[in-house]
């Protein structure tokens, strides 16, 4: 009886444990999800005019136009924006390019920050890691962790 009592409370307390865990999975990919589509629906309405509604970007991205300026560069894995750390992503969308590459530097894009919220810069990132392939969030997850670690 001792044992039965036993092996019930263990199958009980093993049951509430994978009850907790799989709350928390599924509402950590719900929560994903939703910043996801938040993004997705952000991104094709503030971004997709010059950066591409499959974020290819703007043709010839990588030489300058006549003005000097740059023209918008694809968020796509062809491009380098998953080479940059979040914080560097995130200070870009908000403030601008300017505001990170420095030395007077000018863009056509504007810095979002009076715009969108932290909420909705950070979905609009999030949707766009979220087209990346493994190898690409993967690189970019680690360049944020060293980030991270840098800052602390």
């Amino acid at each position: 009886m001792r044992r039965r009592t036993v092996m019930m409370v263990f199958i009980a307390a093993l049951a509430g444990v994978a009850t907790i865990a799989g709350v928390r999975l599924f509402s950590t990919r719900s929560g994903e999800a939703a910043a996801i589509a938040q993004g997705r629906q952000l991104y094709a309405g503030m971004c997709a005019s010059c950066h591409g509604a499959k974020l290819a970007g703007q043709p010839g991205w990588d030489r300058p136009l006549p003005s000097g300026r740059m023209p918008a560069p694809p968020h796509d894995a062809s491009g380098h924006t998953w080479h940059h750390p979040d914080g560097v992503l995130f200070r870009i969308t908000r403030e601008g390019p300017g505001a990170v590459v420095g030395d007077g530097y000018e863009s056509d894009m504007p810095g979002f920050g009076g715009i969108l919220s932290d909420d909705d810069i950070r979905a609009v990132l999030t949707f766009i890691k979220s087209t990346w392939p493994e190898r690409e969030r993967t690189y970019q997850g680690e360049m944020s962790r060293r980030e991270i670690g840098k800052t602390q």
